[in-house]
């Protein structure tokens, strides 16, 4: 780095500085938590000055809205989008890969205020990401897609919260009674007839 690139203080500044302060608050919410995160903590790991920062950010609730606006954009594509999966298939894959430290819930528990930008990016991305399981549900054959969605985001809400107050793993258990869900919603398909003897 040549000294053109530093600031007053050594600090990192022009390219990219943005990027490092999304990518620092991201790691510092998700490991001490949203309210736990001072500006100072986060200039530091970012190496950038609060000048910088507030040259980028108006304060930390939009920095907060954006970390959240990030984290999953297109609500789980790898597992919406994914041609080879069937719509059951698509039901039971949110419970292998969705994280445990989910950030929208974080975000709604340490914010109080829900009109504040990063709460209703969190209220809309629980909304969305119902509306997709209830769209998978509808594809799968389910007789009530609706109720079956919301199910399933509950659910996969509980064991994202009990895994992070716990520290367990809660994913296998609300994935074997995400199975029984669909298993119970979903008629089976019919079996295929002997044909002829």
């Amino acid at each position: 780095m040549t000294e053109l690139e530093k600031g007053p203080r050594g600090l990192r500044r022009g390219r990219g500085a943005r990027e490092r302060i999304v990518s620092a608050s991201q790691q510092l919410f998700r490991d001490q938590g949203i309210n736990g995160t001072g500006l100072d903590q986060l200039c530091t790991v970012a190496e950038v000055s609060k000048r910088t920062l507030y040259q980028h950010f108006a304060g930390k609730d939009e920095l907060i809205a954006e970390c959240l606006r990030r984290f999953d954009p297109d609500v789980l594509p790898e597992v919406f989008e994914h041609a080879g999966l069937t719509p059951r298939e698509r039901l039971l894959a949110v419970f292998d890969i969705h994280s445990p430290l989910c950030p929208f819930i974080a975000a709604a528990v340490e914010i109080p205020d829900p009109g504040h930008p990063a709460r209703v990016h969190a209220r809309d991305y629980k909304k969305a990401f119902a509306a997709r399981l209830t769209e998978a549900a509808r594809e799968a054959g389910a007789a009530d897609p609706e109720q079956l969605g919301e199910q399933l985001a509950l659910l996969l809400d509980g064991a994202s919260a009990r895994s992070r107050v716990l520290d367990a793993e809660a994913f296998s258990t609300a994935a074997a009674i995400a199975a029984v869900l669909v298993d119970n919603a979903v008629p089976a398909a019919p079996s295929s007839a002997v044909v002829g003897r």
